[in-house]
């Protein structure tokens, strides 16, 4: 079963930095908001080289995409934001929006398909 992994992109508003970033994850953290069904792991990054050097972004790493479709809903029909899980609104408007340039719900990101082992891409 193929895994899912989203990324997140996180612009910081004017004022906030990485120090009110971490803190945020570890409070986060610590209240076990990223504790969800079929989360299996999650990875907060700072860019250091290419299109976004000093940015701040999440890797969210779900075991099945139909584990992420149980919390985020189809490509056809993803869930609204009243149907988020509970923890993930608390991290998202508690903790993180204070922190971003814009709504936590307009940020730049891109779920991914894991290919199966073995599967070539590209030209032959």
């Amino acid at each position: 079963m193929a895994r899912m992994i989203s990324i997140h992109e996180y612009d910081l508003r004017p004022g906030s930095d990485a120090e009110l970033f971490q803190k945020a994850i570890r409070a986060a953290e610590a209240r076990g908001l990223f504790q969800l069904p079929g989360l299996t792991a999650h990875h907060f990054v700072k860019g250091v080289k290419g299109a976004r050097p000093g940015a701040y972004a999440a890797v969210w790493v779900y075991e099945s995409r139909e584990a992420w479709e149980r919390l985020w809903g189809t490509l056809e029909r993803p869930r609204e934001r009243q149907e988020y899980p509970e923890k993930w609104r608390v991290w998202e408007e508690e903790l993180l929006a204070p922190l971003l340039s814009g709504h936590p719900d307009a940020i730049r990101f891109t779920a991914y398909e894991e290919l199966s082992p073995g599967v070539r891409v590209g030209h032959e």
